[in-house]
């Protein structure tokens, strides 16, 4: 079932021809946000559909299989209703887990969002590094690979959170945390030693940069901070190629879609227009447990 959640909007993808790819950014919740601000800049003239499975939201209580199967359903349904050309998958956990099952099920490229191991290896000057992700992430075998194969020469220091995601939504909703509950959260990825101390913090949560500014104001010493955002645009850029010249999209031509909605508030909706999404859609898939 789709509801309109904006009053006085409407959208038919039957009726919306257009010169330029529809691209889907989807993720668990409202992190993508980060993801798909990033490719907006890239593809001002192209047709976005945000997904956020908010009805599942978070996946790091959910089981690798069940991730999978809830994943490869609702990227069934959003792929009939929005005919993508191109897949953004804003969450890592998602991605660490789905990716290889999406690629064969799909044919529609799909470009992935993958702890940044690699640039944090390269930027650290101490060679102490700290990924902050969920706790889904930092316990993954993939995300243990990408240690041992690009930072096996530094301190690597994984944190998982599992209240930071839902911090990060509830400042987009306009109910900021405290300082001392994101403080506590933070506190685990700073080291410092007789060896050195910690110098890059990689991100490894699409919701994480919503809070960047807090975050850096808070941290106890300065440090490099990584967002994936700008490396996941370049890779659709590099996929899809650059914007279509004289084409300008129309504001209707980018819509949110949610498969639950219960969190969608006044001031959700004000905060999607504000990043580029004025037409909120609800593509009713409540989670079955088995």
């Amino acid at each position: 079932m789709r509801i309109d959640l904006l009053a006085g909007a409407s959208y038919n993808s039957a009726v919306m021809p257009s010169p330029v790819p529809t691209i889907l950014v989807f993720d668990s919740g409202l992190g993508g946000l980060t993801v798909f601000s990033e490719v907006l800049k890239t593809r001002p003239d192209a047709r976005f559909v945000y997904a956020g499975d908010d009805a599942a939201f978070p996946y790091g209580r959910l089981s690798e299989e069940a991730i999978t199967v809830r994943v490869l359903a609702v990227m069934e349904r959003l792929i009939d209703l929005y005919d993508p050309q191109l897949v953004v998958v804003a969450c890592n956990t998602a991605s660490t887990i789905v990716l290889p099952h999406l690629r064969e099920r799909f044919s529609v490229p799909f470009v992935g969002t993958v702890p940044a191991i690699k640039p944090a290896a390269q930027a650290t000057q101490t060679r102490y590094i700290t990924m902050l992700a969920t706790s889904a992430t930092v316990t993954r075998e993939y995300t243990r690979d990408l240690v041992q194969t690009y930072a096996a020469d530094c301190k690597v220091n994984l944190v998982g959170s599992r209240r930071l995601a839902g911090f990060a939504e509830a400042e987009l909703a306009g109910n900021p945390v405290s300082d001392e509950e994101l403080i506590e959260e933070l506190q685990p990825c700073f080291i410092e030693d007789e060896g050195g101390r910690t110098d890059v913090v990689s991100l490894g949560c699409t919701h994480y940069p919503l809070l960047l500014p807090r975050l850096q104001e808070l941290a106890p010493w300065p440090v490099t901070w990584i967002d994936p955002a700008p490396a996941i645009a370049r890779r659709v850029t590099q996929l899809i190629g650059p914007p279509v010249p004289g084409h300008e999209a129309d504001e209707n031509e980018a819509l949110a879609v949610f498969t639950g909605g219960a969190g969608i508030t006044a001031a959700f909706r004000e905060a999607l227009r504000g990043k580029g999404l004025p037409v909120v859609l609800i593509e009713d898939m409540p989670l079955l447990r088995g």
